[in-house]
């Protein structure tokens, strides 16, 4: 039977271990980035050492040509952050074949939707059929050059296509090689299930003076989410529930989400959070210039935020935080985030901007 081939892009923390899982599950992998120093030492080796709950070698084949990287792959898995979508939706533009799947891990919010309108204003007309997950599939980082640590496998990993009706074909693409994928019934679950916008940039904003001042030599999650912080968490996973219930999807909150993705049940997020093992080890950001910022305010806290205003759904903790990110980096999250403009979805109703996901067409607002 044949084997499809993926195409892993970008070689970050995620990147490299998603490669070489797929590589030493004996699939064939391209991996390409955007910097072609992240490649070295997956070429010298011609592949990726992986360490934690996998372990082995997973052959990876590198390209320091985004369009070699993609013609003729099966299924693409994009793995760089949110924030660089739409840059590298342009750039994929002039390669994609009808056929090819394409699959963001994760979307964040609105990923797949603002993959998809890049590659139409480019020009791109191929049968093209996107998708995106609300979340990785592991807890993983980089440890070397060609290394890296996987502590963590989620055991259920959501994904929907834009078009909704388009789901079954996109999991039976990716499913020979992430069996945890499950089906969403449209990517606004996959976009309001975005944990990461709850997870990341809050903690790291409200650690600030301590990441600065200790190079952010503490762990995220266990040192940095203190049972106060773990309130404030709460109160933007309501926002985000709220939101997402305006829009007629069902959010999972945080602390089920949890049970779910790490079996890790108890009465509150904190205890849930101090509970899970593929937390343990990961530490916190060394510098505020880091993608809990930079990535998750402008494709989570932002896109979320404009939602709930168009839909009457209020979200005062989340505006704080964008308030509160772009007074300490100096730089308009809003303004350069996935607002309403970005999504061409001024003017829209709760019900156009709900009835897009399942469409996947621009709704006559006549």
């Amino acid at each position: 039977m044949a084997t499809s081939t993926f195409s892993v892009l970008g070689a970050g923390h995620g990147g490299l271990a998603l490669a070489g899982y797929l590589g030493l599950a004996g699939f064939p992998v391209r991996l390409w980035a955007r910097r072609a120093e992240s490649l070295a030492g997956v070429a010298t080796m011609g592949g990726v050492f992986l360490e934690g709950v996998e372990r082995g070698f997973g052959p990876v084949q590198t390209f320091a040509q985004l369009g070699d990287a993609i013609v003729g792959a099966d299924v693409i898995l994009v793995t760089v952050p949110a924030s660089a979508h739409g840059e590298l939706a342009e750039r994929c533009a002039p390669y994609l074949t009808a056929g090819q799947v394409v699959l963001l891990l994760p979307g964040r919010t609105a990923g797949a939707i603002e993959f998809r309108q890049t590659l139409r204003r480019c020009g791109c007309q191929a049968d093209v059929l996107i998708g995106e997950t609300q979340t990785f599939p592991f807890a993983s980082r980089s440890t070397g050059p060609c290394t890296a640590h996987i502590h963590g496998i989620k055991r259920q990993l959501m994904a929907a296509a834009l078009p909704a009706r388009r789901t079954a074909e996109l999991l039976a693409a990716v499913r020979p090689a992430l069996p945890q994928v499950r089906p969403a019934r449209q990517v606004w679950k996959t976009s309001m299930d975005n944990i990461g916008a709850i997870f990341h940039p809050a903690v790291a904003l409200l650690n600030a003076a301590r990441i600065e001042t200790t190079g952010g030599s503490f762990r995220h999650y266990l040192d940095g989410i203190s049972q106060s912080v773990a309130g404030m968490l709460e109160q933007m996973d309501a926002e985000r529930v709220a939101v997402a219930r305006a829009l007629g999807v069902g959010a999972l909150p945080a602390r089920e989400w949890q049970a779910e993705a790490y079996g890790v049940d108890r009465p509150s997020l904190y205890e849930a959070i101090q509970a899970t093992p593929a937390y343990a080890a990961v530490g916190a950001p060394a510098t505020l210039d880091h993608r809990y910022v930079w990535e998750d305010v402008p494709t989570g806290l932002v896109p979320i935020s404009e939602l709930g205003r168009a839909c009457r759904a209020p979200t005062p903790v989340m505006d704080t935080l964008v308030t509160l990110a772009a007074a300490l980096c100096g730089r308009d999250f809003r303004s350069s985030g996935r607002n309403l403009k970005r999504l061409g979805m001024v003017g829209w109703s709760p019900g156009q901007i709900s009835r897009y996901a399942l469409e996947g067409d621009v709704i006559d607002l006549v």
